[in-house]
């Protein structure tokens, strides 16, 4: 899969870098999505920035987030730096090691 994934992305950072505005947004959601998205930005030969690029992870973060935003019962937006590790899959590992709540526990 990851054999028949890379050489599509390749081919996609490619055609986004020949014609894609350097303002485009990139999500990329085909499994593992990290690695894909990476490949994508690594065959836009640095035409669209870094920033532009995301995955499917991103849902994956934010879930975080709200899950422990729900149980501290504070904004999500006051929940910062968790780290999910790995992609869309079971083996992803969120990671609250260096996270933070904005303001808690004085809300």
């Amino acid at each position: 899969l990851l054999e028949k994934n890379c050489a599509i992305f390749k081919q996609q950072g490619a055609a986004l870098a020949k014609v894609a505005s350097n303002n485009v947004k990139v999500l990329v959601v085909g499994n593992p999505a990290n690695t894909n998205s990476l490949i994508a930005l690594t065959s836009a030969n640095g035409k669209i920035p870094k920033e532009n690029f995301t995955a499917l992870t991103r849902l994956d973060h934010n879930r975080a987030r709200s899950q422990i935003a729900k149980k501290l019962g504070v904004a999500v937006q006051q929940v910062h730096n968790v780290v999910i590790w790995g992609n869309h899959s079971s083996t992803q590992y969120p990671d609250v090691s260096y996270g933070y709540v904005e303001d808690f526990p004085n809300k």
